[in-house]
């Protein structure tokens, strides 16, 4: 591993954080001489962004940790056109107002991540509404268009990978390269900002803005992507059966996102740790090195310490001792996931399979008598042989609860409504 004289190059390249960089030497020397501002972008295509943006989220706080300064940069007006790279189709079109709402919903998860302020390294939040919304286009596109060429721009894979699909590539989606580099100029303007991160499927429109800030303003910008983060068994990384992993806690609850970390594959352990967790390097070492029975501890220090990030420590480890409850004790957890149902559909008694399809336990009603056919449902901790079996009110606990189990990690309990 090459050795870095900025704390910044050498933290993002032992945590497994660097995939490319366009002159990671020059970039080294600039971060150990000076504050270096840096930013990402997010655009506001949902309310919460999902556990698939948190590796760009560590990133600025690596960054951040190490002294130099983030930006978060709001795609306002990006989202307008929606970005190609890694689509089959283009994104649906959302109004001003969505985008809007869409903004507000995920600003709130940087700050558990960045110290925002007016300090020299304290984090900034940007808006790329405010530029392009106002650009004219045709000035646009004479002063900053001339420097794209089309040979160029089908080169790069969100380009090519839709038209090999022959799948449709609108020409509005094929300007958001152009946008998306004017954005790092503009930054570099207006925050002294040099470099952008990102995801591996950005390097193209990162590099587009390196050269054109060096073009028009005669700037030396750079660019660091990260990997593109899969499960050891190839999966997408935050992509599950039962859907995405939120970071709003108002889409996920912590105890739900606890037990996403916690049902980590053996061979991911260490690199989450690394990834995901401030902890030591020395403790993931030993962590990693866990074997057989053992790895499930590092995985519960992974899960309660990437929950205390996002969720705050106490819910972190309140979802920590209701998996130690639930799975260990065989007692019911009070942070479960609860589902109500109408007192009166309890009255009359609903079909198993129908029970646990209403309650996200089976995504059909297919998959939920295939899962009580495989011997994976359990009422109350008591396995579920008729998939048509009635569960009704006589099914209540003490708490007023019916404890529905799909295999031994997914738990939920239904209360009347």
């Amino acid at each position: 591993m090459p050795g870095f004289k900025s704390d910044f190059m050498n933290v993002l390249h032992e945590r497994g954080y660097v995939h490319q960089c366009t002159d990671a030497a020059e970039l080294d020397d600039r971060a150990a001489n000076g504050i270096v501002t840096a930013y990402i972008g997010f655009d506001c295509t949902a309310d919460s962004l999902h556990v698939g943006s948190l590796l760009q989220i560590m990133l600025l706080r690596r960054l951040q940790m190490t002294g130099h300064r983030p930006i978060v940069l709001m795609g306002g007006g990006t989202t307008k056109v929606g970005d190609p790279s890694g689509k089959d189709s283009a994104r649906q079109l959302l109004s001003d107002a969505q985008i809007a709402a869409n903004m507000a919903g995920i600003r709130s998860v940087f700050e558990k991540f960045l110290s925002f302020g007016d300090g020299p390294a304290d984090a900034a939040m940007a808006n790329n509404a405010d530029w392009l919304d106002s650009l004219a286009y045709v000035d646009f596109l004479r002063e900053y268009g001339r420097h794209f060429t089309i040979n160029r721009m089908l080169t790069f894979d969100s380009v090519r990978l839709r038209l090999d699909r022959e799948q449709p590539l609108t020409f509005l989606e094929f300007n958001y390269m152009i946008l998306q580099a004017y954005d790092f100029v503009e930054l570099a303007r207006r925050y002294d900002c040099s470099l952008q991160l990102g995801g591996s499927d950005q390097w193209g429109n990162i590099v587009n803005g390196v050269e054109l800030g060096r073009r028009v303003e005669q700037r030396e910008l750079f660019g660091l992507t990260s990997p593109l983060i899969a499960t050891a068994s190839g999966a997408k990384m935050g992509k599950t059966a039962q859907g995405a992993v939120w970071l709003n806690a108002d889409r996920l609850g912590a105890y739900d996102y606890w037990q996403f970390w916690r049902n980590t594959e053996d061979a991911d352990v260490g690199r989450f740790l690394r990834l995901f967790t401030d902890l030591p390097l020395d403790d993931i070492a030993r962590l990693e090195a866990l074997e057989g029975a053992e790895i499930n501890e590092a995985k519960k220090v992974l899960a309660t310490a990437a929950t205390a990030m996002l969720h705050g420590r106490e819910a972190a480890e309140a979802a920590a001792e209701t998996a130690r409850r639930t799975f260990e004790e065989g007692k019911l957890g009070g942070d479960l996931p609860v589902f109500e149902v109408p007192a009166s559909d309890l009255e009359r008694g609903i079909p198993a399979f129908d029970l646990f399809r209403r309650a996200g336990l089976a995504t059909s009603g297919g998959e939920a008598r295939r899962l009580i056919k495989g011997g994976g449902a359990r009422v109350n901790d008591r396995q579920v042989k008729d998939e048509n079996a009635p569960i009704g009110a006589d099914a209540l606990n003490a708490d007023g609860s019916i404890k529905l189990s799909a295999g031994k990690k997914r738990h939920v309990l239904v209360r009347p409504g």
